[in-house]
C-alpha cells in the first residue's frame, strides 16, 4: 500500500500550474490527472521489474500492461470525437466520396484538402489499413500538422499491442517531432514512452526522449512549463517508488540509490528555475515545500537572474498573445530581439515557433536556413531545416538553390543531391526563369565535381550532358508551359562555352556554342560580341577574334559605334596595313548607314510631330468655324423665332386644332446629340413654359435658362497643379457644386467647384475641382472610384490632352503581381465581405477590389491582394474550380494582357483608306422609317439630292452646306404656303 500512497502524494504534488496559456477547463484537468496516475503505475510497475521479484505486485494491483492499457484509454478519451451512427445510405455516399478523392490524388497527388478529407473519411468508415497508408502517403508530401500528427498517434497507440508494434509508434513519434517545433506531440512521446519502462532500456529510453524534449521545447516560455512538470513528476514517482525497497535492500546500497533519485530531481528543479518560465514563482515555492534541506545561495541567484530575463521577454510574449494568427509581425519583432541578444538555442526555438504558423512564408524560411547555415553549421539541424523549408515553399526556387548548396557543404553522397534536384524539377515553379536559376544551381555544383586536370573523366561527361539536358528542358518542358524559355540571354549556354573554353581548352565546342547563342536573337547586341570576343581574346586566336569584330560591325544595331572601335583598337595594335584598311572601311561603311538610318528615324519622326501639330491646328480651327456657325444660326433663329410668333397670333384657331400634337412637342425632350444647339426646335423648347407644364418641370427650366446665361469661364491651364478633373457623375446631379463641395472639402481649402453644362444648360456629367495647395489636389485622388448617388466618380489629375495626348490614368498595375489574384466568373451579387471571408481563410487579405462598368454595377470580376506570394499561390491552389452561388470561379495570379493602345483616326487616313461620306440622316434621326410628313406639291428638289448622270452633282463653287440644306418650316410656315396656293 506504500506505493499507492506514493503515487497519490504524487499526485497531489504534481498539480498543474496556471500559466498565461494554462488551460482551466474540466476536460483537460482530467486527462491530465489520468495521465500521471498511468505515469505513476507504470514507474510503480517498472521499478518492480528492477528491483526483484520480492515485491509483490499482485498485493499493490499493478500489472505490467496497466500503463499501456491506461495510457490508451486516457489517449483515447482525449481524442475521441464521440460515437457515429452511420447508416447504410450514409455508408454508401461515403464509399463514393473516397472514391472520387483517391481519383482526384490520382491526378494532383499536391491537392492538400484532398488528402485530409480522404484521411477524414476512412477513419470514419474504420479503414484502418488504408487509413495508414493514407497517412503515410501525405507525410512524404506534405509536413503534418499537429493536428494530424496527434490524430494519427492517438490511433496508432490504441492499436499497439506488443513490442514491435510499440517500436512503430516510436518511429512515428520521431517522424512528428521533426516535421514541427510541437510541445504536445513531445510530452505525449514522453507520456507513451514511460508505457514502455518495463522492457529492457526502457528507463533510459524515458529520460533520453524527455531530454531531448527540454532541448527541443524547454526554452519555451508558455508551453515549456509542461515538460518540465511532466520530467520531474516522473523521477519523483521513481524516487517514491524506491522507497519499499529498503527491505529488499542493504542500507548502504538502497540509501545511494534513492539519495541518487532524489538528486536526479534537484537538478530538475534547479535547470528550471534557471530558465524564464511563465509561472516561475510557483515552481519556487513547489521546490521549498518540497526540498528538506534550504535552498541554495547559488540557485535563489539564477531564479532572481531568470526573473529578470522574463520581464524583458513578457512584453514579446504578450504580444504574441493579444495578436491573432499568423502574427507574422510580432514573430519577426521577436526574432529580432533574439537575434540582438544572440543565443542560438532561444534563435532557434523563436524561428521554429514563427515557422508553425508561417510555415508558407518562403522569407522566414529563407532568413531561418541562412542564420543555420552561417552561425549554427550543424548538420542535421541545417539539412533538416532546408528539407522542411522545400517541403512547406516547393514552388519557392531560392529555397531550392538553398538546398542543394547546404547537401553539398556538408558532403552528402551524390545520388541524394541528384534526387533534390529532380524533385525540384517537378515541383512547379511559377515563372521561366526559376527553372533557369535552378539548373545553374545544380550546374555549377556538377562543375564542382569535375576533376579538369584530366582530360576526360565520368564527372565531365555527366555534366558535358547535364548542360545538353537543360538546354532541352528549357526549349520543351518550359517553352511550352510559359511559351518562353526564361533564358533569352542563353546565360546557361554562355557558362558551358567558357568552360569548354578555360577548363577544357576545347574553342572548337565554345565556337559553336557561341554560334548557336547568335542565332536565337542574340546577334544585334554588342555586349553579346564583345563577350565572344574577350572569350576568343582569352583563349582563341587573333584570326577568330577579328572574324568575330567583322561579324559584329555588320550585325550590331543598338551600339555599333563601340564594336567599330574595339576593331580599330585591335587593328591598330596587332594588324597590318590591309588589315587596318579593311577595318576602316568596314567600319565607315557600317557607321554611315546607321547615320543615315537615325537620320531617316529622325525625319520620319520630325514628320509625323508636324503632321500632329497640324491637325491639332485644324481641330482648333474646325471648332471655331463650327462656334461662329452655330452663333450666327443661333441669332438668325432668333429673328424667326420673333416672325413664327407674330404669325401665330394671325393663326391661333390653326394652333388651337392640334393641342395634342403641340403638347406632345412642347413637353418632350430629345436626346443629347439628336437636335443641334441653337436650332429652332431647341429655341421653341427652351422658350418660356406654358400653363399646362408642371412646376416641376417649370423649375427645371428655368435652372437651365439660369445655367445657359452664365458665361463660360475658360480653363487655366497654369492652374493644373491644383485642380483635379472630376468624370462619371450622375447626370441628374441638380447642384454638382453644392453637392461635391463638401466630399472635397475633406481633402483640402476648395477655392472653386467648376461643373461643365451643355448649351441647354443640362449638366454635362464632369467638373473641374480647384483647390489653394498642390497637397489637397493630391489628396483628393484618394476619392477616385467612391460612389456619388450610386455610381462611382473618377478622379484624375487636371492634363491638358492637347499638349500630352497619349496620357493615359490608370491607378492599377498592368504587371505580374505574384501577391495580387484575380478571380473571374463571381456572381453580380456577390459582395466584397463575402468574398474576403472566402479568401482569408488561406491568408492575410489586404485588399479587395471588385471590378464595376461605368455605371458601377459589377462584373463578375475582383482582385484579391494577398500579403506575400506564398499565400496567394496557395489560394490559387485551393480556391481555383470552387463553386459560389452555383457559379465555377476562375483564380490565377493577377498577370494583365498588355493594354493595347486604339489606332488613331489620322494613322487610318494616313494609311491609304479612303473615307466614306458621313451618311445623312432625316429630321428623325438614325431611324428604320423616314416618312415626310410634307404634302408632294410643296416639295422642293434640294441642290444636294441632284445627281448627275455617273453620281452625285458637284456643287457649286463656294457652296456651303447651310446653303444646300433646305430650311425647316414651322407650322405658320406651311399655312402661309398653303394660303398662297
Amino acid at each position: 500500500m506504500a506505493t499507492a500512497a506514493a503515487a497519490s502524494a504524487s499526485e497531489a504534488e504534481a498539480e498543474p500550474k496556471a500559466g498565461p496559456e494554462a488551460e482551466g477547463e474540466e476536460d483537460e484537468a482530467k486527462a491530465a490527472r489520468a495521465r500521471r496516475k498511468v505515469l505513476s503505475r507504470a514507474v510503480a510497475a517498472a521499478t518492480y521489474k528492477t528491483m526483484g521479484p520480492e515485491w509483490d505486485q499482485q498485493e499493490e494491483g499493478v500489472s505490467e500492461s496497466d500503463g499501456d492499457e491506461e495510457y490508451a484509454m486516457a489517449s483515447s478519451a482525449e481524442s475521441s470525437p464521440g460515437e457515429y451512427e452511420w447508416g447504410y445510405d450514409e455508408e454508401e455516399k461515403n464509399q463514393l466520396e473516397i472514391e472520387r478523392l483517391e481519383e482526384q490524388l490520382s491526378i494532383n497527388v499536391y491537392d492538400y484538402n484532398c488528402h485530409v478529407d480522404l484521411i477524414r473519411l476512412l477513419r470514419l468508415e474504420g479503414e484502418l489499413t488504408k487509413v495508414r497508408m493514407a497517412r503515410q502517403k501525405m507525410s512524404e508530401i506534405f509536413p503534418l500538422t499537429e493536428e494530424l500528427w496527434l490524430e494519427w498517434l492517438h490511433d496508432e497507440t490504441s492499436m499497439a499491442m506488443d513490442g514491435l508494434d510499440r517500436e512503430h509508434v516510436y518511429d512515428l513519434f520521431e517522424r512528428a517531432v521533426k516535421d514541427y517545433i510541437c510541445p504536445n506531440i513531445w510530452l505525449e512521446y514522453g507520456q507513451y514512452s514511460v508505457g514502455g519502462i518495463g522492457q529492457k532500456g526502457g528507463l533510459e529510453k524515458v529520460r533520453s526522449v524527455f531530454e531531448r524534449a527540454l532541448s527541443s521545447v524547454g526554452l519555451h516560455m508558455t508551453k515549456g512549463l509542461a515538460i518540465w512538470e511532466a520530467y520531474r513528476e516522473f523521477e519523483s514517482a521513481i524516487a517514491e517508488a524506491a522507497r519499499p525497497m529498503a527491505g529488499f535492500l542493504s542500507p548502504s546500497d538502497w540509501e545511494q540509490t534513492f539519495d541518487s533519485q532524489l538528486e536526479k530531481v534537484h537538478s530538475l528543479f534547479r535547470r528550471q528555475l534557471a530558465i524564464p518560465l511563465y509561472d516561475m514563482e510557483a515552481t519556487f515555492a513547489e521546490y521549498e515545500e518540497w526540498s528538506e534541506d534550504p535552498i541554495p545561495e547559488s540557485v535563489i541567484q539564477s531564479y532572481n537572474k531568470a526573473l529578470q530575463q522574463l520581464e524583458k521577454y513578457k512584453p514579446y510574449e504578450e504580444a504574441l498573445l493579444q495578436a491573432e494568427a499568423p502574427r507574422l509581425a510580432e514573430y519577426q519583432a521577436y526574432i529580432d530581439f533574439e537575434m540582438k541578444i544572440g543565443d542560438p538555442a532561444r534563435i532557434q526555438l523563436i524561428f521554429e515557433r514563427a515557422l508553425v504558423e508561417n510555415c508558407l512564408v518562403p522569407d522566414l524560411w529563407i532568413r531561418y536556413s541562412q542564420y543555420l547555415d552561417r552561425q549554427l553549421k550543424v548538420k542535421d539541424l541545417v539539412l533538416s531545416a532546408h528539407s522542411r523549408a522545400v517541403r512547406n515553399c516547393p514552388w519557392t526556387v531560392a529555397l531550392w538553390s538553398r538546398y542543394l548548396l547546404a547537401l553539398e557543404r556538408h558532403g552528402v553522397e551524390h545520388r541524394v543531391i541528384s534526387v533534390t534536384f529532380e524533385k525540384a524539377l517537378s515541383a512547379g515553379f511559377i515563372q521561366a526563369t526559376d527553372y533557369v536559376e535552378i539548373w545553374q544551381a545544380y550546374l555549377d555544383y556538377l562543375r564542382r565535381r569535375v576533376d579538369f586536370k584530366q582530360d576526360s573523366s565520368k564527372e565531365l561527361e555527366e555534366l558535358r550532358s547535364a548542360f545538353a539536358r537543360s538546354l532541352e528542358y528549357l526549349k520543351q518542358e518550359v517553352e511550352e508551359r510559359f511559351n518562353e524559355s526564361g533564358d533569352p540571354s542563353c546565360l546557361i549556354m554562355q557558362n558551358w562555352a567558357r568552360i569548354e573554353a578555360r577548363l577544357c581548352n576545347n574553342m572548337q565546342k565554345a565556337r559553336e556554342l557561341w554560334d548557336s547563342i547568335m542565332t536565337r536573337g542574340n546577334a544585334k547586341f554588342a555586349n553579346m560580341w564583345l563577350e565572344y570576343y574577350n572569350l576568343e581574346r582569352a583563349h582563341g586566336d587573333t584570326q577568330h577574334c577579328r572574324k568575330a569584330l567583322h561579324r559584329a560591325v555588320q550585325c550590331t544595331s543598338d551600339y555599333p559605334e563601340h564594336v567599330c572601335e574595339v576593331l580599330l583598337t585591335m587593328e591598330r595594335t596587332e594588324g597590318t596595313l590591309e588589315d587596318w584598311d579593311i577595318a576602316v572601311q568596314k567600319t565607315e561603311t557600317r557607321l554611315a548607314r546607321v547615320n543615315e538610318q537615325r537620320i531617316k528615324a529622325a525625319e520620319k519622326e520630325a514628320a509625323l510631330a508636324q503632321q500632329e501639330e497640324e491637325k491639332v491646328e485644324q481641330r482648333k480651327r474646325a471648332r471655331a468655324e463650327k462656334k461662329a456657325l452655330k452663333k450666327k444660326k443661333k441669332i438668325r433663329g432668333a429673328d424667326k423665332h420673333r416672325a413664327d410668333e407674330d404669325d401665330e397670333k394671325e393663326w391661333g384657331d390653326d394652333e388651337e386644332e392640334q393641342p395634342s400634337k403641340r403638347r406632345r412637342v412642347e413637353n418632350s425632350v430629345p436626346p443629347a446629340g439628336e437636335a443641334e444647339p441653337g436650332s429652332e426646335a431647341n429655341l421653341s423648347r427652351s422658350s418660356a413654359p406654358t400653363a399646362t407644364e408642371p412646376p416641376s418641370e417649370l423649375k427645371e427650366v428655368r435652372v437651365g435658362a439660369r445655367r445657359r446665361d452664365v458665361p463660360k469661364v475658360p480653363h487655366d491651364s497654369s492652374k493644373d497643379g491644383v485642380t483635379v478633373f472630376v468624370s462619371n457623375l450622375p447626370y441628374g446631379l441638380g447642384e454638382p457644386a453644392a453637392t461635391l463641395r463638401p466630399l472635397f472639402e475633406a481633402c483640402g481649402d476648395v477655392v472653386e467647384v467648376r461643373p461643365i453644362f451643355s448649351n441647354r444648360g443640362d449638366f454635362r456629367g464632369y467638373c473641374y475641382v480647384e483647390f489653394r495647395e498642390e497637397a489637397a489636389a493630391l489628396q483628393a485622388l484618394q476619392l477616385d472610384r467612391q460612389s456619388v448617388e450610386g455610381r462611382p466618380m473618377f478622379v484624375s489629375p487636371c492634363v491638358d490632352k492637347s499638349k500630352n495626348p497619349d496620357f493615359k490614368v490608370f491607378r492599377y498595375s498592368t504587371a505580374l503581381e505574384k501577391h495580387k489574384l484575380f478571380v473571374s466568373g463571381l456572381p453580380f451579387s456577390c459582395t466584397k465581405e463575402e468574398l474576403e471571408e472566402i479568401c482569408k481563410a488561406h491568408g492575410t487579405v489586404k485588399d479587395i477590389r471588385l471590378v464595376t462598368n461605368r455605371a458601377g454595377k459589377p462584373k463578375g470580376l475582383a482582385y484579391v491582394e494577398y500579403e506575400n506570394e506564398s499565400q496567394a499561390s496557395q489560394a490559387v491552389l485551393k480556391m481555383d474550380g470552387m463553386t459560389i452561388r452555383e457559379n465555377v470561379i476562375k483564380v490565377a495570379i493577377s498577370n494583365p494582357p498588355q493594354r493595347k493602345v486604339p489606332e488613331k483616326p489620322e494613322a487610318r487616313r494616313a494609311s491609304g483608306s479612303a473615307l466614306l461620306p458621313r451618311q445623312v440622316y432625316g429630321a428623325r434621326g438614325k431611324g428604320r422609317t423616314q416618312l415626310s410628313l410634307l404634302p408632294r406639291a410643296l416639295q422642293r428638289p434640294s441642290a444636294a439630292t441632284a445627281q448627275a448622270e455617273n453620281g452625285p452633282a458637284v456643287p457649286p463653287a463656294g457652296a456651303t452646306p447651310a446653303t444646300t440644306e433646305a430650311p425647316k418650316m414651322s407650322n405658320a410656315d406651311f399655312a402661309k404656303l398653303l394660303l398662297r396656293k
